[in-house]
C-alpha cells in the first residue's frame, strides 16, 4: 500500500492533512513505523463477495470441535428458547439505552420494571434494582450497602463464595477503609462456630453463597439470625436457577440478595456480557445502587413507568450517589425477563428439577467409579457437586478435553490442597447418555 493510496489522490488534500498534524512529509508521518513494514507485501487477498465469504467462514466453523459441557463454577450451559433471541433483537429494545424521558420510553421502562418484579419474586425479597454488571460486582455492591446501612466497616466472607467473586471483593476493598476477612469452610459448609466467634457489634455484614462454590446447599437461617443478633446484615449470592426448588434467601432472612443472571437466558459467549441482579428489603431500598423503575399514574389516571430514587453518579446528587461503578445492563436484563416469561412459573420449576435430577444421576454414576469419591460426603446439592479423584483434576480435564468432553472445573486452581478435586455440573441440557459417556471416559483416564 503506497503513501499516496493511504492518504488519498489529491495532492492539495494530502498537504493540508500533513500540515494539520504538523508533519512535513510522508517520511515524518510514518517515522514511528519500522521501515521494513512500510514497504512490506502484506499478501492481502482480493476481496470476496458476501456468498464467498459465508462459504469460507462456514468451512472454517465446520472444523471446530464441540464439547459436551459439564463445567459450572457460576456460569452454566442452560437451554435458551429461540424466542429470547428473536424478541431481544427487535430494534425497539436493541437500540434503546437510558430511558430518561418516560414519555418516549414506556416500553423499555416496563420491561425493566418486569425484570425487577421477577427478581423480587424469585428471591422472595421486597425490592430489586434494574441490574448491575455481573454477579461479582453485584456482591460488592451488596457489601457496600451493608456498610452504608450499619455505619460499620468490617465484613466476614465465607470461603464458599465463588473465588472469582472473592478476588473481585479483595481488589475493590484493598484501598478502602474496610476490614475484610474470609472464613474457611467446615466440611463443605459455612463454619458456624468460627462465624459466631467473629461476630460482634463491629461487623457490618456476613457474605455467603447458596449453593456455595462446591455446589453444597445450606440452610443459612441460623447464621443470618446470628448476624442480626449483633446488628449485622446478611448479604447473599445465589444461583437463580436453583431458586425454582430450594429455600430462597428471603425465607432465610437475607437483607441483600445478589447473583449472576447468566443462567436466565444468556449464552455463555466466552464470558459475557452477563448481568448482576440485586434485591433487598424495602427498608434498605434508598441505599441500593443502580436504576430503579417505579410504576405510577399520570394526571389522567393512566398507568405508567418512570425512573425513581435516582442516586447515581451522573445525576444531580453526585457525591451522594450510592455507587460509582453501577450501571444498567438492560438488554441482558431484558433477555432474563423474556426467558422467565416464556418459561412461566411451572416451566421454571421443571427446568430446575431437571437440573437436580440429572445431577443426581451423574453423582451416583461417577462417585462409584474406582478412584473417585465425594469430596464432601453426605452434603446436599442442587446441580453441581465436587468429586475427589485419584490424580490431579487439571490433568484429567485436559485429557478429556481432547476426547470432546469438558468434564468439569479443577478446584485446585483456587483452593490450595485441592488439586485432585473436580467440580461437575449438570443442567437440563445434559442427557443420561452424555453422563454415561463421561463416566466411561473418566474411568479410563484414572
Amino acid at each position: 500500500m503506497s503513501h499516496t493510496t493511504f492518504l488519498g489522490s489529491g495532492r492539495e488534500e494530502q498537504q493540508a492533512m500533513l500540515a494539520g498534524i504538523g508533519a512535513r512529509g510522508f517520511d515524518e508521518l510514518f517515522a514511528d513505523v519500522p521501515v521494513e513494514y512500510q514497504t512490506a507485501d502484506f499478501n492481502v487477498p482480493e476481496g470476496r463477495s458476501e456468498l464467498e465469504m459465508l462459504q469460507t467462514l462456514r468451512a472454517l466453523a465446520a472444523k471446530n470441535s464441540t464439547l459436551t459441557n459439564f463445567c459450572g463454577g457460576g456460569f452454566y450451559d442452560h437451554f435458551i428458547p429461540s424466542a429470547v433471541d428473536a424478541l431481544t433483537s427487535r430494534g425497539e429494545f436493541f437500540t434503546a439505552y437510558t430511558p430518561y424521558q418516560p414519555e418516549a420510553s414506556q416500553g423499555t421502562l416496563q420491561s425493566i420494571y418486569e425484570f425487577q418484579t421477577a427478581i423480587a419474586r424469585l428471591t422472595d425479597m421486597e425490592a430489586a434494582n434494574a441490574s448491575l454488571y455481573d454477579g461479582g460486582t453485584a456482591l460488592f455492591e451488596g457489601l457496600m450497602m451493608a456498610l452504608r446501612i450499619t455505619g460499620r466497616n468490617k465484613v466476614l466472607v465465607d470461603e464458599g463464595v465463588n473465588p472469582i467473586y472473592r478476588t473481585m471483593l479483595r481488589c475493590y476493598t484493598r484501598n478502602l477503609s474496610i476490614a475484610y476477612e474470609e472464613i474457611p469452610l467446615a466440611d463443605g459448609l459455612a463454619d458456624r462456630a468460627t462465624f459466631r466467634q467473629k461476630l460482634d457489634k463491629s461487623i457490618a455484614a456476613v457474605l455467603v453463597q447458596n449453593p456455595n462454590f462446591f455446589g453444597c446447599l445450606d440452610d443459612l437461617t441460623d447464621l443470618v439470625e446470628a448476624a442480626h443478633g449483633v446488628g449485622a446484615l446478611a448479604v447473599f449470592s445465589v444461583y437463580p436457577m436453583s431458586l425454582g426448588i430450594v429455600k430462597t434467601p428471603g425465607v432465610m432472612g437475607a437483607d441483600v440478595v445478589t447473583g449472576e443472571g447468566q443462567s436466565l437466558g444468556l449464552p455463555l459467549s466466552f464470558g459475557g456480557p452477563y448481568l448482576g441482579f440485586m434485591a433487598t428489603r424495602k427498608a434498605h431500598v434508598r441505599k441500593m445502587p443502580g436504576r430503579i423503575v417505579g410504576a405510577t399514574h399520570d394526571a389522567q389516571g393512566r398507568r405508567g413507568f418512570v425512573l425513581t430514587l435516582q442516586a447515581r453518579e451522573q445525576h444531580i446528587r453526585r457525591e451522594k450517589a450510592m455507587s460509582n461503578i453501577c450501571t444498567n445492563e438492560s438488554l441482558c436484563a431484558l433477555r432474563a425477563t423474556i426467558y422467565l416469561a416464556l418459561m412461566g412459573k411451572q416451566g421454571f420449576v421443571e427446568a430446575a428439577r431437571q437440573c437436580a435430577v440429572r445431577a443426581a444421576y451423574a453423582y451416583e454414576r461417577l462417585h462409584n467409579i474406582p478412584g473417585v469419591h465425594p469430596a464432601f460426603p453426605g452434603r446436599y446439592f442442587f446441580n453441581e457437586f465436587a468429586l475427589a479423584l485419584s490424580r490431579d483434576a487439571a490433568e484429567v480435564v485436559s485429557a478429556l478435553i481432547d476426547q470432546g468432553i469438558a468434564a468439569g472445573f479443577p478446584v485446585g486452581r483456587y483452593y490450595a490442597g485441592m488439586q485432585n478435586v473436580l467440580l461437575v455440573a449438570c443442567t437440563e441440557q445434559r442427557t443420561k447418555a452424555e453422563v454415561d459417556i463421561l463416566a466411561a471416559k473418566l474411568e479410563n483416564t484414572l
